[in-house]
């Protein structure tokens, strides 16, 4: 089903998505069900714009009321289109993601009990994600990167900025959030979670990527 991302900014439509996220994915406390679900939110929520950016260089935009979810009706995100044109100026892309980002942050952390400091590094993770995944598939992460960099400086002061490390030749995201699912789920955390030491996260990592 289609649905406008200008739920993010509903709470009541945010906690009835907690009742959808705690039967998706079992018991927990409003705080990790939220954060799960808005690591979802965000990843799809941000493509429609920066994936254009990076294969066309003219992005979409990406303001709740421009950007469509398809959705499972049991809530789960399957993918989502922009039915704007944005361009090509990429402080004006971050201008915009800033108000898209910080208006569901603020909503949702009202909702939740998270705290807007946590989901704003989960969005900002989400950001980085989808500029490195959409620069590997054009053959060129590193242009993906400093897309990053200066999208991460129009977000605005005080937000997380986007961070790259790399395992062996590959470029992945340095993540500054932690999606939370293990708490909910019981199993273990992504190779890629904050919540580990440096050394353990590499070597997972070098494990998964070959």
């Amino acid at each position: 089903m289609e649905v406008s991302a200008t739920v993010l900014a509903d709470e009541a439509w945010l906690a009835e998505d907690l009742g959808r996220a705690r039967r998706l994915y079992g018991e927990a406390s409003d705080r990790v069900l939220g954060t799960i679900r808005w690591y979802s939110a965000s990843s799809v929520l941000v493509a429609p714009a920066l994936e254009p950016l990076v294969h066309t260089g003219t992005a979409r935009d990406p303001s709740l009321d421009a950007v469509v979810f398809d959705m499972m009706p049991d809530g789960r995100y399957l993918d989502a289109r922009s039915e704007r044109v944005l361009g090509r100026d990429v402080a004006a892309l971050g201008e915009r993601l800033g108000e898209a980002v910080g208006t569901a942050v603020d909503a949702i952390a009202a909702v939740s009990g998270a705290t807007a400091r946590s989901l704003w590094a989960v969005a900002v993770d989400s950001i980085a994600n989808r500029l490195l995944w959409a620069g590997s598939a054009v053959g060129d992460p590193a242009r993906a990167m400093r897309l990053a960099e200066t999208l991460g400086e129009a977000l605005g002061p005080g937000v997380p900025r986007p961070r790259f490390v790399h395992v062996g030749r590959r470029p992945v995201v340095r993540r500054a959030s932690c999606c939370l699912i293990y708490e909910a789920t019981g199993g273990d955390k992504c190779a890629s979670c904050p919540r580990q030491t440096p050394a353990e996260r590499e070597e997972r990592l070098r494990l998964l990527l070959g």
